[in-house]
């Protein structure tokens, strides 16, 4: 199976998405929010940097759990920038 490559779009959003994550965290360890959502430290570390840019959505759930965020909030921080057509209606 070949993946499709990301667009600039979505590598931002990604971006987007580990910096409200890694602010979210403030002074707590990887390892903390990591195995309360039942992920590794990498895979945290991954998404915080913008290395995986587009985590599944259970992941993604998991850590807005541990982190006190609600998802709508995410959604609201993580929309895409005026201009940028959204992931949904761009298939």
């Amino acid at each position: 199976m070949v993946r499709t490559p990301l667009t600039p779009q979505e590598r931002e959003r990604g971006e987007r998405l580990g910096a409200l994550l890694r602010e979210a965290r403030g002074e707590r360890s990887m390892v903390e929010i990591a195995a309360g959502a039942g992920l590794s430290a990498e895979t945290l570390r991954k998404i915080e940097t913008g290395r995986a840019p587009t985590p599944a959505f259970f992941t993604v759930a998991a850590l807005a759990r541990v982190l006190g965020l609600s998802l709508d909030d995410l959604v609201r921080l993580c929309a895409p920038v005026e201009g940028e057509v959204p992931l949904l209606l761009s298939a």
